[in-house]
């Protein structure tokens, strides 16, 4: 008798067969999603990544097989041999397979299964924890298994793509030399030199630029990162990118690689013809028009700033007002900034609807929220700001182009706390209100990112890395005023995530040296941290650039998933615990010895 696997070979995945299969003899490996028996026949559906086959095991057409088939139960590995029979009237339109069915003629058990610990079924309502403690078989979902399909297709478009724009895919190493600074690093002892660590490489950033000083001017990688990092939903302790640096290139240049990138991942996976060039918007237009430096494009409602309305009328009679406009400070000048909600949309939220929104902007660090209504002549109803001056009042209404009906919400104080106040407000009740249309992705470059930023204790610390260019108009505000610095540097955002960000990379020494000077960095720190990238940038580095886009994010939007868990295959829980293989764990003290490492036992 003819043995599975040897001599039945798969002839189709169960996802597969249609009604012209009529006929045909065919044979399915699979395991049972569910068992049925019907008083003489027997049916389960087969599943395996492809879909789902309906099979029915009859006395008449093989005693032996139907006989089996009474032990099948969840979950058991089997293989099949049978011919495909239209259902008929019996068609079920919600399975691809729907118009068929398979009558078996052959049937092996290769293993039999415990009963599960949840329902293998994309509707079960199990606990995460129980999901990712037996994530093989959570994985045998079919929406989690497309989604990993849809991952593959990701990575085959961006080699493709790439190649086709003759990169180079070279690899680059993950125990790498420890760098202060940046994201934290997971540290690796060495066996080898005692006392000594590694780092796991938060990103090839210096590798990809020794690459550029090398020649091969276009790399690119598909590439695993880390990061020791607090986690969130969408932040993993590993990750992947599609990192990529070309040479004798501007902004434009590696844009529109990028671009080409895009187009092709939303062709391939979802059909769709991306419009291109994707629009550009400074860092100022969008932190001025919608408080975020990943802004969602899909519909508007932008913000307008309105701080030399205010200064005109002396805060009009609003001593809050008055106060932020007339403020003397070191840093950023105070804002008085605004958002209209227009009537049509006003008009869908209750009074107290809108007085709760107090709590949400609370929740973000603001005092409080500026409101009012705007009713007929222009009046302003329902408003905390009962003193304002009827000029005031006005000037507001003429600059914000208000209308009876709106809704205008405004914020003071700190231009950083305002964008943010104003920004997730805007996302907030836009999603409230369903005013984000769905099915459509909107695409947008952000430029010209400040090159410094402040850091908890008033230092000035590079905005993306100390290796981004200064843009060229900038470059003699360094010393002087290097906070107003600009940074060749661009984000690709999506639906307002950001989905790739790179820059321009400095190439000579001179401005690379007073970029360092501007972060602290004395030329003896320089070389202990990077000192083999700036020997090597002694000898003739290119102009180069480059960019690196998150794979799991990308993955993530493309499948409609609500988090990185559903599209990485094995990830951490937000205390960073693979519940699968339990890691961490404790070690040996042998191993221990061996690394020179002791533990430090904290008293309760």
């Amino acid at each position: 008798m003819p043995e599975f696997l040897k001599e039945i070979k798969r002839t189709h995945d169960c996802g597969a067969l249609r009604g012209t299969d009529a006929g045909a003899t065919v044979v399915l490996f699979g395991w049972v999603a569910s068992r049925r028996d019907h008083g003489g026949c027997v049916f389960i559906d087969l599943r395996d990544r492809g879909g789902i086959t309906q099979v029915v095991f009859e006395p008449h057409t093989s005693a032996p097989a139907h006989a089996l088939s009474s032990e099948l139960r969840s979950e058991y590995c089997i293989g099949l041999r049978g011919v495909v029979h239209d259902r008929g009237e019996r068609r079920n339109p919600n399975l691809p397979t729907g118009e068929i069915e398979v009558h078996c003629t052959e049937l092996t058990i290769f293993s039999r299964s415990d009963t599960p610990p949840f329902e293998i079924a994309d509707d079960a309502n199990a606990n995460e924890s129980i999901r990712l403690k037996h994530r093989a078989l959570d994985l045998r979902r079919p929406s989690l298994q497309k989604n990993f399909v849809l991952r593959s297709q990701i990575y085959q478009t961006a080699r493709r793509v790439l190649t086709a724009h003759k990169f180079l895919e070279i690899e680059t190493p993950f125990l790498v030399k420890y760098t202060p600074g940046g994201a934290r690093n997971f540290l690796v002892p060495s066996r080898l030199s005692p006392g000594q660590f590694y780092a796991l490489a938060e990103s090839p950033q210096l590798f990809k630029q020794l690459f550029m000083v090398a020649g091969f001017d276009r790399y690119f990688q598909i590439v695993r990162c880390f990061r020791d990092e607090d986690l969130r939903q969408d932040r993993q302790p590993e990750f992947t990118q599609i990192d990529a640096e070309m040479s004798f290139v501007i902004e434009e240049d590696v844009q529109g690689v990028f671009e080409a990138l895009m187009a092709g991942l939303w062709k391939d996976i979802l059909g769709i013809e991306l419009a291109r060039p994707f629009p550009r918007l400074s860092y100022a237009e969008a932190m001025g028009l919608y408080g975020s430096d990943k802004p969602d494009l899909r519909f508007g409602l932008p913000l307008c700033e309105v701080t030399e309305v205010v200064r005109k009328h002396d805060g009009g009679n609003v001593e809050m007002l008055r106060q932020v406009v007339s403020a003397k400070t070191a840093g950023e000048a105070p804002v008085v900034k605004g958002w209209r909600l227009p009537a049509a949309e006003a008009s869908k939220m209750s009074n107290a609807e809108i007085d709760k929104l107090e709590e949400f902007v609370k929740g973000l660090g603001a005092r409080g929220l500026a409101r009012a209504r705007i009713g007929a002549g222009g009046a302003w109803t329902r408003s905390p700001m009962k003193t304002m001056s009827e000029g005031l009042r006005q000037d507001l209404n003429r600059a914000a182009g208000l209308q009876e009906g709106d809704v205008f919400f405004l914020q003071f104080g700190a231009p950083k706390l305002v964008n943010t106040v104003l920004g997730a407000l805007r996302l907030h009740v836009a999603n409230k209100l369903g005013i984000v249309p769905a099915g459509q992705w909107k695409f947008g470059w952000i430029t010209e990112f400040p090159l410094f930023e402040r850091a908890d204790d008033g230092k000035l610390v590079a905005s993306h890395h100390p290796f981004t260019s200064p843009m060229e108009e900038d470059l003699d505000r360094l010393e002087s005023d290097p906070a107003s610095v600009r940074a060749r540097a661009y984000d690709l955002v999506l639906n307002g995530n950001e989905i790739a960000g790179g820059s321009i990379r400095i190439h000579r020494g001179d401005v690379q040296s007073r970029v360092f000077r501007a972060i602290g960095l004395t030329d003896e720190d320089a070389h202990t941290k990077f000192g083999f990238l700036l020997d090597a940038f002694r000898h003739g580095p290119p102009p180069h650039g480059g960019i690196a886009a998150g794979l799991d994010r990308l993955a993530m939007l493309l499948c409609g998933a609500d988090s990185l868990r559903d599209v990485i295959a094995f990830p951490k829980t937000q205390k960073g615990t693979d519940l699968c293989t339990d890691a961490p764990s404790a070690v040996s003290g042998k191993q221990l010895d061996e690394l020179h490492i002791g533990l430090i036992t904290k008293e309760p």
